[in-house]
């Protein structure tokens, strides 16, 4: 046994001396210490051991195996750390003022569309606004008009955080920020991406863009947001666009609507993407509610003013014939390098 557990060691530390990166110990963490490695193997061998030299011969093995794991974890962290030393030194010489020899990526799809939707509501007077991705139940739920145990939270399910806060389910949850921000009047858009718990098909994803919009002012009613709304699509689809509004329920609104578009994949004809029905959902919208503007620091008894959460994903999937959303956030570069600013 003895001899055996010399041979190991001597193995080991040549193999040691010549590993060079950091594949090289993980490979030898295998080939010793794993299932089948070899000190590993020295276990199952002590069957054979006579029964008087077995507690000598379990901690012989036990010996060479801690000398083993320490002397890789050694190795693999002087690796490391030679290895990320070495990816600094490769980033500080690099020419970045050198021209690019390879060719040039693409813009992914949504970007295109949200840059062109920026542009047409910026013309219009409204101005674009960044905002986080992790926020308060208070930006997400309680701002909006939704207080603790509304059933309407139910209606999406939420990606909590360990430090209670939480993935923002809508970009919704700006509008509190915004308006405390500028006060009124106010015309704002603010995209951004949002997370929801959902089971995915062709036109539903866990990871999506909206771009919310909210305009306040005098005497905004619903006729200015069907205006807006049918500008911008005429504008981004270049034609005449078909939508209609039909009554929905959002607690941050009343009334509230959903404002649907013809499905462009099919025509209207019916097809996965708008689950047979000719058309696709694309904007939640309605009259802001006075206690979202009270929460806001806006009196709702001067102003008035209309929101939307325009879905930017499935905007981008009419824009460019893209059947199935899932493609967006596949990562496939052949299907998603072939779009064009137009």
């Amino acid at each position: 046994m003895e001899r055996t557990l010399e041979s190991i060691r001597q193995d080991f530390d040549r193999d040691l001396a010549n590993a060079a990166s950091s594949a090289d110990y993980e490979q030898l963490k295998v080939a010793y210490l794993g299932k089948k490695g070899r000190v590993t193997e020295l276990f199952k061998e002590l069957k054979n051991v006579e029964p008087s030299q077995k507690k000598e011969a379990g901690q012989l093995i036990n010996t060479l195996r801690a000398e083993v794991e320490e002397k890789l974890a050694a190795g693999a962290e002087k690796c490391r750390q030679a290895e990320e030393e070495r990816l600094v030194n490769e980033a500080e010489a690099y020419d970045f003022t050198r021209p690019a020899e390879a060719e040039q990526g693409s813009l992914h799809p949504i970007t295109l569309v949200q840059r062109e939707v920026e542009e047409i509501f910026a013309s219009m007077g409204f101005t674009i606004e960044d905002y986080l991705e992790v926020v308060d139940e208070y930006k997400n739920f309680e701002s909006l008009n939704i207080p603790k145990h509304h059933p309407a939270r139910d209606m999406q399910d939420t990606y909590y955080l360990d430090n209670g806060q939480l993935l923002k389910s809508h970009t919704s949850a700006a509008q509190n920020a915004i308006m405390r921000k500028y006060g009124a009047p106010l015309r704002a858009i603010f995209p951004g991406r949002c997370f929801r718990n959902e089971a995915t098909d062709a036109s539903h994803e866990n990871t999506f863009f909206q771009m919310e919009g909210i305009m306040i002012d005098t005497d905004i009613s619903i006729s200015n947001l069907i205006y807006f709304m049918k500008t911008m699509l005429s504008e981004v689809f270049h034609r005449e666009v078909k939508v209609r509004l039909r009554p929905g329920f959002f607690p941050f609104v009343e009334p509230g609507f959903e404002l649907d578009i013809s499905c462009l994949i099919c025509g209207g004809d019916g097809c996965p993407t708008c689950k047979q029905s000719g058309w696709l959902e694309l904007c939640p919208c309605g009259m802001i509610h006075p206690n979202v503007l009270t929460a806001g620091g806006i009196d709702p008894e001067k102003y008035t003013g209309f929101a939307f959460g325009l879905g930017l994903t499935r905007l981008a999937m009419m824009k460019y014939g893209i059947k199935d959303i899932r493609t967006l956030n596949s990562g496939n570069l052949k299907a998603l390098s072939q779009f064009t600013a137009r």
